[in-house]
């Protein structure tokens, strides 16, 4: 496959599929009393249909080549390996400001107001899970 954006779209719609199918072993349940399906299986098929979007869109694009660049997919990687110790041996906002960090390395043009934004926000988000929510979330 040599379409980028075809490539997108369809690793969203499998990953999607495979979420969506997962969670159809579960219990959806009603909109009034829910089931453990149902989150996931709303979430997947949003993500299938931004997958099914992208891969019409694709069509009607430009093509762009796929590039793989090995010391990107390292960082990446990297940065959720470390994010998922710094989580277990520290907390988790120390793990969410190593991740946002770490992974933009892999950025051009590196920011640090940028990385900071993203990093305040996400740790909002999990503040937010942990106190609205009651998600056991090991923050601090």
């Amino acid at each position: 496959m040599k379409d980028r954006n075809l490539a997108r779209g369809v690793v969203l719609s499998g990953i999607a599929l495979a979420f969506g199918l997962g969670a159809l072993k579960y219990p959806i349940g009603h909109l009034n009393q829910t089931g453990p399906g149902l989150f996931p299986l709303l979430v997947s098929s949003v993500l299938l249909l931004l997958g099914v979007a992208t891969i019409v869109q694709s069509f009607f694009t430009e093509r762009v080549r796929v590039g793989f660049t090995l010391k990107n997919i390292v960082i990446i990687l990297s940065s959720l390996c470390g994010f998922a110790v710094i989580t277990e041996r520290v907390n988790m906002i120390a793990g969410i400001i190593f991740l946002v960090f770490c992974a933009m390395l892999a950025a051009s043009p590196y920011s640090l107001k940028r990385n900071a934004a993203i990093a305040g926000v996400l740790i909002a988000i999990a503040v937010a899970f942990y106190k609205l929510l009651g998600v056991q979330l090991p923050l601090y």
